[in-house]
């Protein structure tokens, strides 16, 4: 594998996000390259949602780093992110019309082939499966173009397996719940390459 065939990190925020992890993640994304952040909050709160949206996307916009958010196109739009994360049963085409060609939009497949290819077919930038055997992702891999995301319980072995039929790994827990979330991202970013 060369270097550009590397997975890239895809970086998933905490559910909850205080005041302080904005300086957190300018030290992660100062460390290690990320390709891309989704702002992946828990709360249902407008206000709450849009301070952590303007504080992530002024640390991601200065260095270059995309960011999306987990939820409904209308918020990627009306906080200047880069694009959504569309979750189960949403509509990736009214996205993209809202959106635009520019916008990233992505969709969640758990572990369906069919919901992969459907959001595919209907305008996604790439397709997430988690739950799903390293024969999806090998698979997918070798007949569909449409990059693919690895996300939920990625540790070291299977990351290991991944990595050849994997474009983007979607961490976040991993890193945010070790005492050094710099250490964590450096130690997976040198696993993959």
């Amino acid at each position: 594998m060369t270097q550009a065939e590397q997975p890239q990190i895809y970086l998933l925020t905490p559910e909850i996000v205080d005041h302080a992890f904005a300086g957190t993640l300018a030290r992660v994304l100062d460390a290690v390259p990320v390709a891309c952040v989704r702002l992946d909050i828990s709360t249902r709160d407008a206000a709450k949602r849009a301070q952590a949206a303007d504080a992530l996307r002024e640390v991601c916009h200065a260095r270059d780093v995309a960011i999306v958010i987990a939820g409904p196109p209308e918020e990627a739009q009306t906080w200047g992110l880069d694009g959504v994360h569309l979750g189960p049963g949403a509509s990736v085409r009214a996205a993209r019309k809202m959106l635009g060609p520019d916008a990233i939009v992505g969709a969640y497949a758990g572990a369906s082939r069919h919901d992969g290819l459907n959001a595919g077919e209907a305008g996604a930038d790439y397709v997430a499966f988690d739950a799903a055997e390293t024969e999806t992702f090998a698979w997918w891999s070798e007949m569909i173009e449409l990059p693919v995301v690895a996300e939920g319980a990625l540790d070291a072995e299977r990351l290991a397996s991944l990595a050849p039929v994997t474009e983007f790994f979607a961490i976040g827990d991993e890193v945010w719940a070790a005492e050094d979330p710099v250490a964590a991202l450096q130690e997976i970013g040198a696993a993959l390459g």
